[in-house]
């Protein structure tokens, strides 16, 4: 799951608007014998830029893809969408931007859309190190997080969900989400590959979060993080045998 600038073209030496002007005065210019044309017989080749405005021009360069990398590693980079597992919220070939600096000053929360790489347990499958995967956060540190009667329960209360495909068709008993670690779901929750099948993320892991969908134009826009709504506090799910 993987986010161009263009810059003004310096017109090429020698064109009309980098040439230098020749010293000579029109008026004093005459025909030579060999150029019956009556120009001026000059055939040097076009004048180069001097050595110095090549390298301010490298330098620019050099700044600009080093600005480029820094706000690529640091802040933000754009992303595309590889799998249905995101539907309806993001579908196939979506791209995104995300960004990574806000996680630096605050925990993920519950409801963000989060891109990370793959745990421990998904490399022990075959996943490479620097795959990235995108899901929804869904319950955070000493949180407990169950799926039961088609439903997500975190903290004994039911969420509801208005951005998922479908009611989960899984059950899920009871989990503890331990320090420094997060439950993450798919929102297509039946074809999504994530925490109920291979466990916990730790949190550093997390790249970043999707806060712009800049493709395809017909979807343009913010990618909002809806708030936490639950279904009914004084509900519970149905007991389930924790030595199943």
């Amino acid at each position: 799951m993987t986010a161009q600038d263009s810059n003004p073209t310096k017109p090429p030496a020698g064109s009309d608007t980098d040439r230098i002007p020749s010293e000579v005065p029109t008026s004093t210019v005459t025909a030579d014998a060999s150029n019956p044309a009556g120009g001026s017989g000059d055939t040097s080749p076009n004048p180069q830029p001097p050595p110095e405005s090549r390298r301010d021009t490298l330098r620019t360069i050099v700044v600009a893809v080093a600005l480029a990398l820094l706000v690529r590693l640091f802040i933000a980079e754009p992303r595309f969408i590889p799998s249905d597992s995101m539907v309806p919220t993001l579908a196939v070939g979506d791209r995104l931007v995300i960004e990574k600096i806000s996680y630096a000053f605050r925990e993920p929360q519950p409801g963000d859309i989060v891109v990370f790489v793959p745990p421990d347990a998904l490399q022990a499958q075959g996943y490479e190190a620097n795959q990235v995967f995108i899901k929804r956060l869904i319950a955070g540190p000493g949180q407990v997080v169950q799926v039961q009667d088609g439903q997500v329960w975190v903290d004994g209360v039911a969420i509801a969900e208005p951005y998922i495909a479908e009611p989960p068709n899984y059950v899920l008993n009871p989990l503890v989400v331990p320090p420094d670690q997060v439950f993450m779901l798919g929102d297509n929750r039946n074809y999504s590959f994530d925490s109920h099948v291979w466990g916990f993320l730790p949190r550093q892991n997390i790249i970043g979060r999707a806060i712009v969908r800049f493709w395809p134009l017909d979807r343009l826009g913010v990618i909002p993080r809806p708030p936490r709504i639950t279904l009914n506090e004084t509900s519970s799910p149905t007991p389930v045998d924790l030595a199943s």
